[in-house]
């Protein structure tokens, strides 16, 4: 896997609202009933992004949205929600498994 990680705590109102616009009615939803500190972003090619996904259910208690955009190299990204140590948790699981995909 060949991946871009990024990890916020505490995201502001408008790194929110862009995400949300990414997201689903359904992942919109959801999110506004899911209490969360921080986020994970990571972004690859969606073969990577359904596998790390899994990942990050599997390592904490996470939720985890499809983020919807435009990109002409094929690539996705997922939002991985929940709080700071549970998604911490999740991007080191993620971290641990790239490269033996």
């Amino acid at each position: 896997m060949a991946l871009n990680i990024q990890f916020i705590t505490h995201p502001g109102p408008g790194v929110i609202d862009m995400l949300m616009t990414r997201m689903g009615t359904s992942g919109k939803k959801t999110l506004e009933v899911v209490n969360f500190s921080a986020v994970g972003l990571v972004q690859g090619r969606l073969v990577d992004m359904i596998a790390a996904a899994d990942i990050a259910e599997k390592a904490a208690a996470v939720h985890v949205f499809d983020l919807k955009g435009t990109c002409p190299q094929h690539l996705t990204m997922i939002g991985i929600f929940g709080e700071i140590a549970a998604v911490k948790t999740s991007l080191e699981a993620i971290q641990a498994q790239e490269g033996l995909g």
